[in-house]
């Protein structure tokens, strides 16, 4: 902390200022609100060994090019992954989101969605790519930190095969899909409500170059609020049609868009459920387990849609919900 209101101090020329905690991170990053003479930034505190700074500031600078509302950096240290930057305000969607504003809310950040996959076109291998490897990795995290870690599970050979099996297909179906700019963790955490109908954009800093309905199933099918399966479906189909006239994709199938949609989802939460275990069990971040629900759930209700993942979907549904 010393070292951060050293480094603030330095940039704003002044000690005159208060420091409060601003947000919490699943990640290893901190941040802080500073306030000084009716002005607000944010400051943030990367541990270089663990969350290098560099990605944040090359992603932000880009995104804010498309006019995206991102933080800009005001200043920032890479040795000591210190960063300021400015205020987007203290309103995250998960606040505002009920039934009478989610189609506002959800059509604005679809438009910023729209556009953030529209920088694809201006330099496709600005982002690493979303391969297999990386797709496969993430889907190894439900086995080793939620079957075994969280449930305690002993995982047969069968078991495995049927694991094995699943992960081969859904990263085939993600990397058949268009490839284009992916924040990531496009979810009612990380994007903040404003006047501008542009929200706040958040914690983009491992932005990737993969498949077009992820950011979609981050932001529709969020781990910390759900909707009804059939609201869902509208908004999937209203996303497609508005993608494919940006020309995102060609795809005139709305069934096949949506399949790719829900098998993406698969993918996901199976990432998914295996971090909000890692983050209980190797991080003493037990906060996350109440999210853990609902994350099975997308899980069980996207197997049973299609026949092909019928054994999957009935190995989900057999799990425990905890240990």
């Amino acid at each position: 902390m010393a070292a951060l209101i050293q480094f603030t101090r330095r940039i704003l020329g002044t000690s005159g200022f208060t420091i409060a905690p601003a947000s919490s991170d699943a990640s290893f990053r901190r941040y802080f609100r500073i306030t000084s003479g009716g002005e607000s930034w944010v400051a943030m505190d990367a541990p270089p060994n663990k969350e290098p700074l560099a990605p944040f500031v090359r992603v932000a600078q880009r995104f804010g090019a498309l006019g995206l509302h991102v933080p800009k950096v005001l200043a920032c240290d890479l040795d000591t992954g210190l960063a300021l930057l400015t205020d987007l305000g203290h309103t995250p969607y998960l606040d505002k989101l009920d039934d009478a504003t989610a189609d506002r809310l959800y059509g604005d950040a679809l438009g910023a969605l729209v556009v953030l996959q529209g920088g694809t076109f201006s330099d496709p291998d600005f982002l690493p790519p979303y391969d297999e490897v990386l797709l496969r990795r993430e889907m190894e995290l439900f086995p080793e930190w939620y079957l075994r870690g969280y449930l305690g599970h002993t995982i047969t050979g069968g078991e495995r095969r049927l694991l094995d099996q699943a992960f081969d297909d859904l990263s085939a179906n993600a990397l058949h899909q268009p490839q284009v700019w992916v924040h990531r963790d496009y979810h009612s955490r990380n994007l903040l409500v404003n006047t501008l109908h542009n929200p706040g954009i958040l914690d983009f800093q491992d932005a990737v170059r993969g498949p077009i309905t992820y950011d979609l199933v981050s932001l529709l099918k969020d781990c910390y609020v759900a909707w009804p399966r059939e609201r869902v479906v509208d908004w999937v189909k209203g996303y497609c049609q508005l993608a494919r006239e940006s020309g995102l994709h060609q795809c005139d199938d709305e069934a096949v868009f949506l399949e790719w949609f829900d098998r993406m989802g698969i993918q996901r939460h199976l990432k998914v459920a295996g971090i909000f275990a890692r983050l209980h069990l190797r991080d003493g971040k037990p906060g996350y387990l109440g999210d853990l629900p609902l994350t099975m759930h997308y899980l069980r209700e996207a197997t049973a849609l299609y026949p092909d993942l019928c054994d999957l979907h009935t190995f989900l549904r057999a799990l425990p919900e905890s240990p």
